[in-house]
Order: C-alpha cells, then sequence, then structure tokens
C-alpha cells in the first residue's frame, strides 16, 4: 500500500572505491599505453589489498570496487586517412570508446592500433577510469580461487556483497556478431569487452595449461597427438638453430625451454594433459608460432577459438585428417579448403548459416606456396598432391553410417571434396572474430570407396605423412609473417560498421 514502509528495505551500503582516474588527453600512443598499464595495476592492487585484508581477519564494510581503465575518442568527421586498411579508423563520427585490460600483456598490440587511430583521425586520445568494474577473480593474474580454501573460512557474508563478480551480462559476443546497440551513444572501439577478454585469457590457462602471455601471433590447430609430438620434434631443433630466431619453447604446465638449454627453466609439469594442450615456439616480438591439439569435434574447436580470438592473432590454421570424398584422390593427398558446408551447428546461434565463408587469398597462397616447396612439386603436377575445394565439416563422427544414398547425393551438389569435424568451425569463427583463417587437410581414408581407416593403416600413414604436412603449416605461417599485418587482414573481414581494433 502506498505509504507503506517496506520492512525489508535495507539501507544501501557504502562502496569504497580505488583512487580515481579522470580522463586525460594524450597524443602520444606510447605514453598512452603508460597510462593504461598505470591505472590497471593500481586498481586490481586495490583489489588484491583489499582481499588480503579480508584474509587478514580486517573488517571490510559495505563494498569495494575499481574500474577497468579505457580508451575514448572523439571524431566529428568521416576523413580517414588511408583507406586501403582493414582497421585503425573508426566508422563514423561519434564517440568511440572501449574498455582495456591486461595492458601490459596487450602492450605491442595496444599500441599499433592507438598509433594508427591518432594517425587515420589526426585527434588525440581519452584514458582513464571506466564504468566498467573489475571483477575481484580477474584482479588474480594466475587464476586464484577467490572463494576456496582459506578465503571461504573468512567470510561472514557472500563474497557478491563485497566484491564485484563476474557478470555474464557483459561479456556476450555482440559487439563481433555486429548485434550490439549501444544504449548511451558510444560506439565500441574493440569487438571485446575487458571483463570478456578477462574471461578467455582464465580460460585458456584452464584448457591448455600454459599462460596467454604464451601464445604466439600465428596458431595451428591439429587433431591429432602424433601432429603435437612431431611440432615438439621441430621446435626443438628450429631452437637450436642461431638463425631461427625462435627464442623458447612451452608445453603445458608452462615449462620454458629456453634457446641453448635442454631443460625448463621454470614451470612445473602437470600431473595430467589439459582437454587442449597447447604449445609454443616462441619468438620476442610475439610472431611465433602456437600448437594447439583440440581434440575431436566442432564443439572443442568452437570453444578454443572462442578465447584465443581475444589475443587478436594474425592468423590460424587447420592441419588434420579428413574423409576424401573423391574416388581419384589417393591417402596422404592434400586438400586446400576453398569453401565449407557448415553442418557443424555449433555457431548458427551466432553466425547464421546463410554467411558465406570466403577463402582468403593471402593465406590459399602461402599454403600453396608451401606445399609446393616441401613436396617438391609446382604448376600443373601439383594437382597430382593437392585439391583444392569445398569441405564438408560434421557434428556426427560416425556419418558412415547414415544414409548413403542421400549422402552422396548431398556432397555432389555442394562440390564437396572433403569431410572432416572441425574445420568449418575454426574457418567460421576466424571470420566473425576477424581473425584470417585456412585449412589444409591429409586424406586418410576414403569411406565412400571402400577404403575405410583402420588400425594398422592408419599408424602407417602417420609415420609417413605427419612430418611433411606439420612442415608445409610451418613454412606457411613464416610466408604469412613475412607479409605485413596490413596485407594479412583482409578487408574482406570486416562489416559496415566496424571497430577500429584489428
Amino acid at each position: 500500500m502506498s505509504g507503506t514502509p517496506n520492512v525489508f528495505q535495507q539501507p544501501a551500503r557504502r562502496v569504497r572505491l580505488a583512487p580515481s582516474h579522470p580522463l586525460e588527453v594524450f597524443s602520444d600512443a606510447g605514453q598512452a599505453v603508460d597510462r593504461l598499464v598505470e591505472i590497471f595495476e593500481a586498481n586490481t592492487a586495490f583489489l588484491r589489498a583489499r582481499f588480503q585484508d579480508l584474509l587478514d581477519g580486517k573488517p571490510i564494510e559495505g563494498r569495494v570496487r575499481a574500474f577497468y581503465p579505457q580508451v575514448r575518442i572523439i571524431t566529428d568527421s568521416h576523413i580517414r586517412l588511408d583507406s586501403r586498411l582493414s582497421y585503425g579508423f573508426v566508422s563514423r563520427p561519434g564517440t568511440h570508446a572501449t574498455t582495456v585490460t591486461r595492458p601490459d600483456l596487450f602492450r605491442h598490440y595496444l599500441l599499433a592500433q592507438l598509433s594508427l587511430l591518432m594517425k587515420n583521425h589526426d585527434v588525440p586520445l581519452l584514458i582513464g577510469d571506466s564504468d566498467m568494474p573489475i571483477p575481484l577473480h580477474f584482479a588474480f593474474y594466475d587464476g586464484t580461487h577467490v572463494e576456496g580454501g582459506a578465503a571461504a573460512a573468512k567470510l561472514d557474508r557472500p563474497l557478491a556483497d563485497m566484491f564485484d563478480l563476474p557478470d555474464l551480462t557483459v561479456m556476450d559476443d555482440s559487439i563481433a556478431n555486429g548485434t550490439h546497440e549501444p544504449l548511451d551513444g558510444v560506439m565500441p572501439l574493440a569487438s571485446f569487452t575487458a571483463p570478456r577478454i578477462d574471461y578467455s585469457l582464465h580460460r585458456l590457462q584452464h584448457y591448455t595449461a600454459t599462460r596467454a602471455e604464451h601464445f604466439q601471433n600465428y596458431v595451428l590447430f591439429t587433431n591429432y597427438q602424433f601432429y603435437i609430438d612431431e611440432f615438439c620434434r621441430m621446435s626443438h631443433q628450429l631452437l637450436a638453430d642461431p638463425e631461427s630466431g625462435y627464442e623458447a619453447f612451452v608445453s603445458p604446465g608452462n615449462l620454458v625451454i629456453e634457446a641453448g638449454q635442454s631443460e625448463p627453466s621454470s614451470g612445473e609439469e602437470p600431473a595430467k594433459l589439459p582437454q587442449m594442450p597447447a604449445y609454443h615456439l616462441k619468438r620476442a616480438d610475439g610472431s611465433g608460432i602456437t600448437m594447439v591439439n583440440i581434440g575431436v569435434g566442432p564443439s572443442n574447436a568452437k570453444t578454443i577459438t572462442d578465447h584465443i580470438a581475444v589475443l587478436r592473432p594474425h592468423v590460424w590454421l587447420m592441419l588434420g585428417h579428413c574423409a576424401g570424398l573423391r574416388n581419384s584422390q589417393t591417402l596422404g593427398d592434400y586438400v586446400l579448403a576453398h569453401g565449407y558446408v557448415r553442418e557443424d551447428s555449433v555457431l548458427d546461434k551466432d553466425l547464421p548459416i546463410w554467411v558465406p565463408i570466403p577463402p582468403l587469398a593471402e593465406v590459399q597462397v602461402a599454403l600453396e606456396d608451401a606445399v609446393a616447396e616441401i613436396t617438391g612439386i609446382d604448376g600443373y603436377e601439383l594437382k597430382r598432391v593437392m585439391r583444392t575445394g569445398t569441405v564438408v565439416s560434421l557434428d556426427n563422427r560416425n556419418w558412415e553410417l547414415w544414409n548413403q544414398p542421400e549422402l552422396v547425393k548431398r556432397f555432389s551438389q555442394s562440390r564437396a571434396i572433403a569431410l572432416d569435424m572441425e574445420s568449418a568451425t575454426i574457418a567460421a569463427n576466424g571470420f566473425r572474430f576477424r581473425v584470417p583463417y585456412g585449412t589444409l587437410l591429409c586424406v586418410s581414408d576414403k569411406p565412400l570407396h571402400g577404403e575405410l581407416k583402420l588400425p594398422g593403416m592408419a599408424t602407417d600413414f602417420y609415420t609417413r605423412q605427419v612430418a611433411q604436412h606439420l612442415e608445409i603449416g610451418i613454412r606457411a605461417m613464416e610466408k604469412m609473417r613475412a607479409m605485413t599485418a596490413e596485407r594479412l587482414h583482409s578487408r574482406k573481414l570486416r562489416s559496415f560498421a566496424e571497430t577500429a581494433f584489428q
């Protein structure tokens, strides 16, 4: 009833805020990034200190809160200096902003993005606190479980009453999916919010047993441990070559072997391998190669690319095995995908099935040239060992048990030449997240033509073919590393109203 006091109403709790950092003007990208680092370190240190107070038995009254730093740019013109670029400019005049996390980890990336923004629009940057709270969990970089063990014993009320916790409503992919609607008129500068990035940084450690700082800009995916074993062997060879430019090799448990060493200098071998172990052949500028064993299936493929995407790699490639669908193919032939039939299902809600996934010329040429160089076959003769065409990706590993006449008809109509379970997902998520992508598969069986993947045959095939296939993948990565980032990041991956950050 009107006028009746609410006996359940609680008094507003006092909020203890971290020292504020008002927006400041910067015309130098290096100084702007330094300020982002300073703000982020101060604000996360504030949260960690208050949490330590809790562990030390000191009372916490009310709530504790600190905010992510932000980058903001305001433009009043449609003019930009270089229309060849696919990123580095805002889509229209107005106010554009993004929250930032781990600027120490993203320093080189941020320097490049902010420099391009100021160059293309001839306006300064605004750096300061945002209004996006930092969840307590994300103030700890090492994945500390703040609600467990000793922490839980110190709590006299729910942790959510004292600190901000992760909020899934600010972690969706609406910006990347092109469905985001700004509520306050401020348009996004980047595809991911800071909490969304933090979430993925923590998940990467969980799924791969390696920290995000070890991931390189050139990423290989496979679904076979044979490839990982060969990658480890090749990596140690490259690491021993002082001319290679590689400086370290990192395996699960963050085991780091430096160039010139034979034993890890840091890290601890995990008791068991994680779900999707990652291995990193590192270069000082992050231009090395990461390889991840994603296991089997499109769900795994989506999971890992959802998280690696926040690191903004320059390219990712799928190297795996496939069923050859044409009788003219032989075991060991290569398939360079230039199109995909997406029947993997996992991305249908994020990227409608009617959206085409185009081949990227720079990636396709690098892969084809690498096949020619490693096999020693080129020109028209290359058609003997490699075929370019459409790849079908399904979400059913036992597709061979389906209605065969119906399958043959569908595959024929699509002009498909190969079938697997992961490639279309990896390519589609590359398209969705603006990460250049490619697929080079190796025919390991031909079920429609009576050649099934049986244990003895498969073992012999793997022994012969894996090393060459992986060498091709590494050579292709080296070719793309020699390109400029502006050339590799194609404009065909960008939408009408695009964010400025690559």
